[in-house]
């Protein structure tokens, strides 16, 4: 079975990211793309924590992971992301727990609002 490569706009954040030698690095966090609209690299989360991976080291997108050109050691001293951070909104977090705090919220009942 071959592997379909995708633009990187179709890579799916939490895909494996796999170094030259086949092992997994890290999964996908984010894309990075600058601002006129090009590809500038992935973020990737590792057990070390967030680490950018730039474009040209990037060998395959797919839809179910990702490969880079490095090998074990050079992915090992990857670099941390330097732009600025990206944030991510759950509404589900915000609104509570149970079912009855998340139809208080949803309908704005005064008797149903946990203050």
């Amino acid at each position: 079975m071959t592997e379909e490569a995708v633009s990187y706009q179709a890579a799916v954040p939490g895909s494996p990211v796999f170094s030259s030698s086949g092992r997994e690095i890290g999964t996908l966090e984010h894309v990075l793309e600058v601002p006129a609209g090009g590809f500038d690299g992935i973020v990737i989360a590792t057990d070390w924590g967030l680490r950018f991976i730039a474009a040209d080291q990037i060998e395959l997108i797919t839809i179910r992971h990702i490969r880079i050109l490095m090998d074990d050691a050079e992915a090992g001293r990857l670099p941390p992301p330097d732009g600025a951070a990206v944030y991510r909104v759950s509404a589900l977090d915000e609104i509570g727990d149970s079912l009855h705090e998340r139809l208080g919220q949803m309908f704005r009942r005064p008797h149903w609002m946990q203050d």
